[in-house]
């Protein structure tokens, strides 16, 4: 497989809201050329502007992460258009809060769906196209997922949510375990309460002055970025200073 541009590139999910545009942003600030994916096609092309005018190369792919397909189609589509893969970002996520009892059967398929499954499969897909870059530019390729501290410490209400992030994490470690020999390398971020508007629910309980910034979870992935092909970090935790314990 032949990698047909020195340029880096990113694939990131999530793109056009909260964290994922804060990551995308930075991104482009690096020069990467980046393929943005969400489902609002009309905001994917607002960002796809103003990145161009930073001279940023970038590929839209509108559709829902969670359905049948998307994840090859993502991939195809990214290196289609450049040819080679460096980094892949997961911060697309959905979460509801309900307690176990009487859970709704569709509401967790979902989120399985979109926050476990999703990544699975473009895992399956992307790692060897980034083994050749990481190959043909004696560099590393990375994994950066967005997960949460509900995967590590559950609280009330949240298991669906909580247990999709757990597998999340695990798959950033399985990740690692098979192919950082080969160049490619994952990282799970794994924040509190972040001041998004996937957070808003809890305001009334968690004020929003109380809550992580976005740029503090994008200077996390920043500084993975920057890091020699040598550094391992299979996982970051993310505290609110506020919180009590462990509790997100």
């Amino acid at each position: 497989m032949t990698v047909s541009s020195a340029t880096p590139t990113a694939i990131i999910t999530g793109a056009t809201r909260g964290i994922g545009r804060g990551i995308a942003g930075m991104l482009a600030l690096r020069g990467c050329n980046i393929t943005i994916a969400a489902r609002d096609e009309s905001a994917l092309g607002v960002i796809a502007d103003e990145f161009e005018q930073l001279g940023i190369s970038t590929n839209i792919v509108a559709g829902d992460v969670g359905k049948e397909g998307h994840a090859e189609a993502l991939v195809d589509s990214h290196m289609a258009a450049f040819g080679r893969l460096d980094v892949v970002i997961f911060a697309a996520g959905i979460g509801t809060s309900s307690p176990i009892a009487g859970y709704p059967e569709g509401r967790l398929s979902r989120q399985i769906d979109v926050n476990f499954r999703a990544p699975f499969l473009v895992s399956a897909l992307a790692i060897p196209h980034m083994r050749a870059t990481a190959m043909q530019w004696n560099r590393v390729a990375r994994f950066i997922a967005i997960a949460s501290l509900e995967g590590l410490y559950p609280e009330p209400g949240l298991a669906a949510y909580a247990a999709t992030k757990s597998a999340l994490i695990s798959l950033v470690a399985t990740i690692n375990a098979e192919e950082r020999h080969n160049g490619v390398m994952a990282t799970a971020i794994s924040p509190g309460y972040v001041d998004t508007d996937m957070s808003d629910w809890i305001s009334d309980q968690i004020p929003k002055a109380s809550m992580l910034e976005v740029d503090d979870v994008v200077r996390c992935a920043e500084m993975i970025l920057d890091l020699s092909p040598q550094a391992l970090v299979p996982h970051i935790e993310l505290h609110r200073r506020t919180a009590e314990s462990y509790k997100a």
